[in-house]
């Protein structure tokens, strides 16, 4: 495996390319053109210029997270066909340019539900936290409205102020679109990228809905190891297949993700890998915050998910996921550098003791 750090670029990330470099045994950048809207065509200059910058810091593009994809494909609007076509010269060009990762996801309206983006722990850090209860209080129009004032002043993945200010638009776009139609979309969009991604060997890894459940009656599919076999099997190609997102898959305590992770063997091309901490189950109270990447300070065995890795001889790029605020730093929420730095470090010696406890083994038998 390889371990990155997801980098917004120089003009929208608090963290810079000089610092990522010098925390240890991070190699890769997971990046993307922050400024583009779905279904705009990455230019392959723009894709060189962004390749050239973070080389030039002694580090490379280890995949892409997100191109992201328009709401007509997922809606099945006629007007995918054009977005299609975008999303295919995208592809082209991240190809051309030899970069052969892309994480996606295909989640309805909102690409991740939170509500509170600076939940004070009891150490003073501040996270990313969750309450059915309060989403149950609330109209979809208000979910941004309830959270903005906790952004630190970034601009939020799938929180754009103008997607957000067409929430009304975007939930009429998708009032008769069930599970069922939204696999057929997806099916019919990996379908037509599947040349393209055969020609590149680009692998697409799609990134579970966050939370792994349906929020606002809105239709959610990547959300458990059945449908995620399902969504393998209607387009059997390697090159469609998984952003492995332990937080995601976890917020539903009824997936066993070690179990997940070996399910999935050879079609997982991308890993995020972090830890929550779950303060109530109880339906309709659950309550959730992200933790540190530490197995003790939350819900998972860390261990158990790095070592189901390494069984599957994944060997693709992982980074640490969302991280506490801490030491006064002000960053996008989960997103800043010192947790995630210590994350990073957590993981690659958690992945160093696996790996030695394993070797030892073979070589004392």
């Amino acid at each position: 495996m390889e371990m990155t750090l997801r980098w917004y670029g120089s003009k929208f990330d608090t963290v810079t390319l000089k610092q990522i470099r010098q925390i240890p045994g991070v190699t890769g950048v997971i990046t993307t053109l922050y400024d583009t809207k779905p279904g705009e065509v990455w230019s392959r200059e723009r894709i060189k210029a962004l390749k050239d910058e973070v080389e030039a810091a002694g580090l490379h593009i280890s995949g892409i997270e997100s191109v992201n994809i328009h709401d007509a494909i997922k809606t099945g609007a006629p007007e995918r066909e054009q977005y299609i076509e975008n999303y295919i010269e995208t592809l082209k060009n991240l190809g051309e340019e030899d970069i052969h990762l892309v994480c996606y996801n295909f989640m309805p309206v909102f690409d991740w539900t939170r509500t509170e983006l600076a939940r004070v722990r009891a150490d003073g850090s501040t996270v990313l936290a969750y309450t059915q209860e309060a989403v149950d209080a609330i109209v979809p129009e208000k979910m941004f409205d309830m959270i903005a004032g906790d952004a630190n002043g970034a601009i939020l993945p799938g929180w754009e102020p103008e997607r957000m200010a067409r929430v009304k638009d975007l939930f009429e776009e998708y009032k008769d679109v069930t599970d069922e139609k939204l696999f057929e979309n997806l099916k019919y969009f990996l379908e037509r990228i599947m040349p393209v991604c055969d020609e590149y060997d680009i692998n697409m890894a799609i990134h579970p809905d966050d939370p792994a459940w349906s929020v606002f009656g809105l239709p959610r599919i990547i959300i458990n190891k059945e449908n995620i076999l399902r969504m393998m099997k209607m387009v059997d190609n390697k090159h469609n297949g998984v952003t492995f997102c332990s937080g995601s898959y976890g917020t539903n305590l009824e997936n066993d993700l070690p179990d997940m992770i070996r399910a999935l063997k050879g079609r997982i091309h991308f890993a995020h890998v972090r830890n929550l901490k779950f303060n109530n189950t109880e339906p309709g109270h659950l309550d959730f915050e992200e933790a540190c990447h530490l197995s003790s300070d939350g819900t998972f065995d860390m261990y158990e998910i790095m070592k189901a890795l390494y069984d599957i001889d994944f060997t693709g790029p992982i980074r640490p996921d969302h991280g506490r605020m801490i030491w006064d730093e002000v960053a996008m929420p989960g997103y800043g550098l010192y947790d995630r730095a210590l994350g990073a470090t957590y993981l690659n010696g958690l992945w160093e003791a696996i790996d030695k406890s394993h070797t030892r083994g073979v070589e004392r038998r």
